[in-house]
């Protein structure tokens, strides 16, 4: 079937829309006409090639949309049916089998090789193969084919416009204090980085009852913004070292740490702001090769770095709580949204990248 995709052609170039054609769904596959998709910074760092996939491709893998065909043997959605995207996972290997798709031996094949397991392709222009597939969906598109793994059906009831970014961003961050780091009431925080991701772990910390929730962050504009999602203390990181005031607000460092910028040099900072037996959790995304360095005597004082992808998050247990918490009030996601028609992709790309938008939008 043709459709509308925003197209990218060469590394870091912009994204073209242009008139394609889709595959008919296979027997396990979904057809899922898109409603919205969230820019995630994964899509951005992809366009630039940071994370090499075949080009020409369509990114996007925060997608919300409804259900249009099903193939024969899906059975866990119908048309109709309103969904939410996430990543894709094999669901056949040791870590789908202990309930940690996450860690899914296929996990890079499935989201970043442009194409299905079988190395088919799902969309073309004429001869030419545009490469897809991205995290299961590729969902900078008017039509995308999905799998019953990377669906979450979502209650007809809710705003599906703001669903989509539950589907990597949001679960990410605030999986990353629920389920990675399993933070505790009464225990204190620092979030390094309030992006979209980083205000999502810091919602995630109020819910879990934090009484110190830290925002560390070299942009104040961000970091004002973070107070309004209920972070006890801001710093300024350009400013001033982030350790001694994390000390000094602490009195002892924290119980728990999560740098969602991916700089090792931040990471540094994030894992010597720990108390005696903290956990720091790494969820940016570095540069293929890039190192940090730790002390090795802090290690040894019972510190923990753990490594968190996808908030280490199961969608179809932990998207519909957090759908849970929103509707109590408690997770007011929505407040961090700003809406672009999908023809302009290019500017809510640049506003993402710029900061000037928390969490870009997509609408069809």
């Amino acid at each position: 079937m043709k459709i509308k995709a925003a197209v990218v052609r060469e590394k870091a170039g912009p994204f073209i829309i242009e008139e394609i054609e889709l595959d008919e769904p296979r027997e396990n596959e979904v057809l899922v006409r898109m409603v919205t998709c969230g820019v995630c910074h994964t899509d951005l760092v992809a366009r630039d090639q940071l994370v090499p996939m075949k080009l020409p491709a369509v990114f996007g893998h925060e997608g919300a949309g409804i259900v249009e065909r099903v193939g024969a043997r899906v059975a866990k959605v119908q048309p109709g049916d309103h969904v939410a995207m996430s990543y894709l996972s094999c669901g056949a290997c040791g870590p789908c089998e202990k309930g940690r798709p996450t860690h899914c031996d296929a996990f890079h094949q499935s989201n970043f090789m442009g194409a299905r397991l079988d190395g088919s392709v799902t969309m073309q222009k004429g001869q030419e193969a545009i490469h897809g597939s991205f995290f299961g969906q590729s969902a900078f598109a008017s039509h995308v084919l999905a799998s019953e793994r990377n669906l979450v059906k979502i209650p007809n009831d809710l705003p599906l416009e703001i669903i989509g970014p539950l589907g990597c961003g949001i679960q990410t961050g605030a999986g990353g204090v629920i389920n990675s780091l399993k933070v505790r009431p009464g225990s204190s925080i620092a979030v390094f980085g309030t992006g979209s991701v980083g205000v999502s772990a810091i919602m995630a910390a109020v819910v879990c009852g934090c009484t110190k929730i830290i925002a560390v962050d070299i942009n104040d504009d961000r970091l004002g913004t973070a107070k309004k999602f209920g972070v006890t203390h801001t710093i300024n990181s350009g400013k001033v070292d982030p350790v001694p005031e994390i000390m000094q607000i602490t009195g002892r460092g924290l119980d728990y740490a999560l740098d969602c910028t991916g700089v090792p040099a931040v990471l540094r900072k994030a894992f010597d702001s720990l108390a005696v037996g903290g956990v720091c959790g790494l969820i940016g995304a570095a540069p293929a090769g890039a190192e940090a360095s730790l002390d090795m005597h802090t290690i040894l004082n019972g510190r923990t770095l753990m490594g968190v992808v996808e908030g280490d998050s199961i969608p179809d247990i932990f998207i519909p709580q957090l759908i849970e918490l929103y509707r109590q009030g408690r997770f007011p996601f929505d407040r961090m949204v700003t809406f672009y028609p999908f023809e302009e992709i290019n500017q809510a790309a640049q506003d993402s990248e710029m900061g000037k938008t928390l969490k870009a939008i997509l609408k069809f």
